[in-house]
């Protein structure tokens, strides 16, 4: 087998910092939790399925340490898919693991899948109706987390799936939960009423008459079908920013509401929708087709991605960049995620071209917009939030 050391695995190409990490003690305890299950014998090809691995250190940890092949992994964030991949480089491991969406593909004939607990139930229960639904008959789910982050409903949830749920005991502040005997789709569906936003793998829709959008959301997208507050307040300014813009990108795209809320208010509007989030993706584009019509055409006019950041675009391509960034790294407060994206908006914005982001007042973007991208003006502040417009620099123009 490969030579594997946990201390080898970097978070590259994501954000890297001294107080963010590659792999936790959550990895190790789902590993050593597996080579358990698997009681001594080499896994067959395509029995190990890994959902959540944060940069790879499960999926490559499964190759290495418990002779895994075939491996089948799926990762929300497109980032975690290019850190997999560095990190199989740098080990030597060549192939082993296939990249898939959440779905039949991924879990048929699973009878072991190693999962990083989400951070929301509404995803834990998708997640754990797709192993029960097309994962082998005695399929075992192992769903590990920092203790911190787990709640008793997180076994209530996985028990709509599985007939037995069990918890490990705590090992450095993290825990197991073991899940078996997957019950059907049909007895987890018919236990539960269409308004319990648990209760089915499809993507659930919510309509808000206050702004004349219906929001679509899959399980692991950012607030759901809820309205997030900041991106209220970045909605009410919309329509006095970059009035005269012909292309526009909803970068950090989440359920769509922004990417959408333009495209109908401006119809000579060219907008594209990217997120890293698979999850996102699949949101944004089931929201689009939810307030779509024949007289919008929205399908034809906003285009929906996932890309780490703005990969994908071209240098000075843009006139509208609209931007609610995260703050947090996985489960740590960290701001450099949204300076990253400050810098690839300036890079795509053309000349003249406006960056309008809404942000938490008290983590202070101002002076990061103003190095990363040009001169910044407020637009407008609340309790709670600031919503600025930045204009990129031309050529030559010193920085602050």
């Amino acid at each position: 087998m490969p030579e594997f050391s946990f201390d080898a695995l970097r978070r590259f190409p994501d954000h890297e910092a001294p107080n963010l990490f590659a792999v936790d003690a959550t990895d190790r305890f789902l590993l050593d939790e597996a080579a358990a299950a698997l009681a001594g014998r080499v896994p067959t090809p395509g029995e190990i399925v890994v959902v959540g691995d944060a940069y790879g250190a499960l999926t490559l940890g499964a190759i290495a340490l418990l002779g895994a092949t075939d491996v089948r992994v799926h990762q929300d964030a497109a980032v975690g898919e290019r850190a997999l991949a560095a990190n199989a480089e740098r080990l030597g491991i060549d192939g082993g693991f296939r990249n898939l969406p959440l779905g039949e593909e991924l879990f048929t004939g699973a009878s072991l899948v190693l999962l990083q607990l989400p951070k929301h139930l509404e995803a834990l229960h998708e997640i754990a109706a797709a192993v029960a639904r097309w994962g082998a008959d005695d399929v075992r789910l192992l769903a590990g987390g920092r203790v911190k982050h787990l709640t008793p409903a997180m076994n209530d949830v996985l028990r709509r799936s599985f007939s037995t749920v069990t918890a490990s005991l705590a090992r450095q502040k993290s825990r197991v939960l073991r899940a078996s005997d997957p019950v059907t789709a049909t007895a987890v569906e018919g236990e539960h009423d269409d308004d319990d936003t648990t209760a089915s793998t499809a993507l659930r829709t919510e309509h808000h008459a206050d702004i004349g959008l219906t929001i679509a959301a899959a399980g692991a997208a950012f607030a759901g079908t809820k309205l997030d507050i900041g991106t209220r307040f970045l909605l009410e300014m919309l329509p006095e920013i970059a009035p005269e813009a012909r292309t526009a990108i909803d970068l950090g795209c989440g359920t769509g509401v922004l990417a959408v809320s333009l495209a109908i208010a401006r119809p000579e509007l060219a907008v594209i929708a990217t997120d890293q989030s698979a999850a996102a993706v699949a949101s944004t584009t089931a929201t689009i087709a939810a307030n779509d019509d024949a007289d919008r055409r929205l399908a034809e006019r906003i285009t929906v991605l996932r890309d780490d950041g703005l990969s994908m675009q071209p240098d000075a391509s843009a006139d509208l960049i609209v931007l609610n960034p995260p703050f947090h790294s996985g489960t740590t407060v960290h701001t450099g995620v949204a300076h990253d994206l400050f810098a690839e908006a300036a890079r795509v914005l053309q000349p003249g071209g406006t960056l309008a982001v809404v942000w938490n007042s008290h983590l202070g973007y101002r002076a990061a917009l103003e190095r990363l991208v040009g001169p910044t003006t407020q637009l407008a502040r609340n309790q709670k939030f600031t919503v600025t417009v930045s204009h990129p620099r031309s050529t030559g123009e010193p920085r602050p």
